[in-house]
């Protein structure tokens, strides 16, 4: 079984999905899967990411799915019996490290400065989310973040996008980019899964070149 930085590395992008309706994630993770991008991230930003995240694990059983935007342990528990393989947030919450130890499932905490990234290691947490990306300072903030901490990787999101993502990805240590361009939340809601599937395309190829 690869580690979930290897998984990472391999799929390069992490959609960050958005879902209002949770059965619209079978058609959506079937674009995903049919065009080379098979890995998802599913925000609890709405009532419908448990059951989402359920779905796609049953539609799609070797696929990448994390839970994103996870607070706290009751989450944490949903995201694991619904299937995630990971759990992303988007601060250090030690609590939520210590619910997803508890319930063994891999932390991906969002940090953007050095007293979040050393408590993150305290916790023996190494593969980090650099979080929100280009809010924080980009690529600069990111370089002289990763410069101290010799045994980190980092999954930039926040405002990446197809004109900065492969200046992320070219940087030492960033295993992936989280990016929603290519899960775009209105053509979800459209069922627009043509559009979905040519801006999956796109990406795959764009970070493959």
């Amino acid at each position: 079984m690869k580690s979930i930085k290897q998984q990472l590395t391999q799929v390069k992008i992490m959609p960050v999905i958005a879902i209002e309706r949770a059965e619209d994630i079978v058609p959506l993770g079937k674009v995903l899967v049919d065009n080379g991008l098979p890995a998802a991230e599913i925000t609890f930003r709405s009532d419908a990411a448990a059951g989402a995240i359920q779905l796609l694990r049953e539609s799609q059983p070797d696929m990448l799915i994390g839970a994103g935007t996870v607070l706290n342990e009751q989450q944490v528990i949903k995201a694991k019996r619904a299937g995630a393989t990971f759990v992303v947030s988007p601060g250090f919450n030690p609590n939520t490290a210590l619910a997803c130890q508890r319930h063994e499932i891999t932390y991906i905490p969002g940090v953007n400065n050095p007293s979040a990234i050393e408590a993150a290691l305290e916790m023996g947490l190494t593969t980090l989310k650099f979080f929100p990306a280009e809010a924080s300072g980009g690529l600069a903030m990111l370089k002289a973040l990763l410069a101290p901490y010799a045994d980190i990787c980092f999954m930039p999101t926040g405002g990446i996008n197809p004109t900065n993502i492969n200046d992320y990805l070219n940087l030492d240590r960033v295993v992936a980019c989280g990016g929603t361009w290519m899960v775009d939340k209105s053509l979800i809601q459209n069922q627009d899964w043509v559009a979905l599937a040519q801006l999956t395309q796109e990406a795959v190829a764009q970070v493959n070149r």
